[in-house]
């Protein structure tokens, strides 16, 4: 029951909310500028088979696509920087000023470099979710404990030893922050790719819907991308909790 009741102040305040915006869309009654939440999924159903079929698959593959390769490169940068003082004087300030070029003035010359293929989204993606995966994880890896270096040292552990049995379980909480970042942030790169340049995707429909000044053809696309960004962040939550029985929390 203590964990029902958790739920039901957040529960409330969400109905509340569409509540509100219900009554405040109808009482303006400008569609194309505020539709009602009811008039959103009507356009959600009636668009389903365009929206399901083909602009959210688009968009899913983007945001995995620019994931992984996050992942991949942002780990393999922390863990460079970490035994590697001079890559990390390189690289670190590198990754830092990386995130003070505004990534939407970016799109638009990668869709030059790229055209209206996925890479150019997925280049947009990455940019933004390459910093907190990258900045976490190097944070986590310098967090480990000098005192239990030292004592695996003088018992005779190698380097190998205590990376993966150090280092690496002390980095992890930071990854997994850093990555309940990222895959949020990777719906916003998404988006932006897409309504600067695509064929498809929940971005693009969003943006051909203004044109055509359907409210409710906007609304619907960005109810999708909040749900995609809500489920990912779900799906890192529980990876944490399966990859971090060990880690004793309040």
């Amino acid at each position: 029951m203590r964990h029902v009741k958790d739920y039901v102040t957040p529960a409330v305040l969400i109905v509340a909310l569409i509540l509100i915006w219900e009554i405040v869309a109808r009482v303006i009654g400008m569609t194309f500028i505020l539709p009602s939440p009811t008039e959103v999924m009507v356009k959600l159903y009636d668009s389903r088979n365009t929206l399901f079929l083909v602009h959210l698959p688009a968009t899913l593959a983007i945001i995995l696509i620019g994931l992984a390769f996050s992942i991949f490169l942002g780990v393999g940068l922390a863990i460079w920087m970490s035994v590697s003082k001079a890559a990390e004087k390189t690289f670190y300030p590198i990754v830092i000023s990386s995130q003070t070029i505004p990534i939407i003035a970016l799109a638009p010359i990668f869709v030059l470099w790229f055209g209206y293929s996925i890479w150019s989204k997925v280049v947009v993606t990455l940019l933004i979710t390459f910093f907190p995966i990258t900045v976490n994880t190097f944070d986590g890896l310098r967090s480990s404990s000098k005192d239990l270096k030292e004592l695996m040292l003088t018992m005779g552990a190698s380097k190998k030893d205590i990376f993966f049995k150090l280092s690496v379980p002390s980095a992890l909480p930071h990854f997994y922050s850093g990555l309940k970042v990222a895959v949020t942030l990777s719906v916003i790169g998404a988006a932006i790719g897409e309504w600067l340049g695509a064929k498809a995707g929940l971005g693009y429909f969003s943006r051909r819907m203004m044109t055509q000044f359907d409210g409710a053809g906007v609304f619907a696309p960005i109810v999708l991308l909040s749900a995609i960004g809500i489920v990912l962040f779900l799906i890192v939550v529980l990876l944490e909790k399966i990859s971090l029985k060990w880690r004793r929390t309040e």
